[in-house]
Parts: structure tokens; C-alpha cells; sequence
């Protein structure tokens, strides 16, 4: 944010990002955005899934909005295919299962979410999406290491600190979990909620630590 109390930049400003699946341009995080989350997806090659399928059904999940900037989009929506040239707007509620796939190379499509009646709340999951791959490969120590690296770094987000946890329980750095857990429930309380039913926490289970700290109201 420049002192005037605005910022200015382009998408191809912004550095790209992938997490092995579809790469994005962190739109929220480049300008500090902290009110309502807002990113973009650009598919390389026509054919592309540009949107990963999810529906959004966790407790908290965001109604979002998508809005193709350039190119041509294919939507799924429940299984209903939409054609969705540039131009097009696309909201969807919780619970919809969603997909999107690029007619054309360069394919651009906007998101914006929140979750209704709520106020905004940054978790910083931009900011662990490249790690992902070593998480989703089983890696958790090595996850747990490049992870702690971005929390030294951001320490303001929660979303972090509770991936770097959950792959430190895996690895069996139960201390190290309960710490930074702890320090993600102070951020976002939800995230106690979450660490009950979450099995990446199974192997602290029965630490004494970890009941404690998510029997707490």
C-alpha cells in the first residue's frame, strides 16, 4: 500500500504461483488486502482445469465470485456444464460443487470470496500452497522446515502455523506441533475446531499437551 493510500499493478506483475495443480497469482497477498479474498487463475494451454473442483462445505466455507477476465471458461456447477466467455460472471454459494476448465490458452478468471454474515479473515493459505506438493508426497519433515521459514516470515497468519503443526505432528515433533498450534488458535480460533477432528493430528492424540489444548473452550 503506497503512503497515498492506494496500490497500483498489473496481473502479469504479479509473481505466479502453483501448488502441482493449477497455478495462480496471489492477487490478495501482493496488495495487502485484508477486507475480502480475491485471487486469479490463468490457464496455460486451452483444455487446462483452471479452478480445482471443491464445493465448499466446511463449516466457514465462502460463497465466491468468479469473473473471466480474458479468454474462454467452461464451468461445472453440480455437474451443469456453463459456457462462460470474457465478461462472464459467475457467483456461487457454500455447498456447490465447482470446477472450471480453459477453452482457450491465456484463460483468465478472477475469484473473490468471503464467507456470508462473516467478517473477512486472511489465513495465509497462499502463502503454504507451494508446499503443498512435499505435504501431499508424505515429506512432512521437509514441509515442516520450509514451513517454518514462512511463519518466521509472516507470523501474522494462522493458516501457516496450522499446516506446519499438522505436518510436525506427522513427523513426529509432537512439542513442536503443540506450539505452533497453539499459536494458531490464538490467530483464528476455528482452528481448535478443526485440530479435534483433523487425522494429521492423530499420532499426538493422546499427547497431554494436545487433549489439553483442544479441550479448551
Amino acid at each position: 500500500m503506497s503512503d497515498a493510500g492506494y496500490s497500483v499493478t498489473r496481473l502479469d506483475a504479479i509473481e505466479e504461483m502453483n501448488d502441482g495443480r493449477c497455478p495462480w497469482r496471489p492477487v490478495r497477498h501482493h496488495l495487502g488486502i485484508t477486507s475480502f479474498g480475491i485471487n486469479s487463475w490463468t490457464a496455460h494451454d486451452a483444455g487446462d482445469r483452471i479452478v480445482n473442483e471443491h464445493s465448499e462445505e466446511e463449516e466457514g466455507g465462502e460463497e465466491e465470485l468468479y469473473l473471466v477476465l480474458e479468454g474462454h471458461a467452461r464451468f461445472e456447477l453440480d455437474g451443469e456444464a456453463l459456457d462462460a466467455p470474457a465478461g462472464t460472471l459467475v457467483f456461487v454459494q457454500q455447498g456447490v460443487k465447482r470446477t472450471a476448465f480453459a477453452e482457450e490458452a491465456g484463460t483468465t478468471i478472477l475469484v473473490i470470496g468471503g464467507v456470508a454474515g462473516e467478517a473477512y479473515q486472511v489465513f495465509g493459505w497462499e502463502l503454504w500452497a507451494p508446499l503443498n506438493a512435499l505435504y501431499r508426497s508424505g515429506d512432512y519433515a521437509e514441509a515442516a522446515e520450509k514451513g517454518r521459514a514462512v511463519i518466521e516470515a509472516y507470523p501474522q497468519y494462522a493458516g501457516p502455523l496450522y499446516n506446519v503443526a499438522c505436518c510436525e505432528s506427522l513427523a513426529g515433533r509432537p512439542a513442536d506441533a503443540v506450539e505452533h498450534l497453539r499459536r494458531a488458535i490464538e490467530l483464528a480460533p476455528a482452528f481448535r475446531d478443526y485440530a479435534r477432528g483433523d487425522s494429521d493430528f492423530d499420532p499426538i492424540r493422546e499427547d497431554p499437551a494436545f487433549a489439553k489444548l483442544v479441550s479448551e473452550p
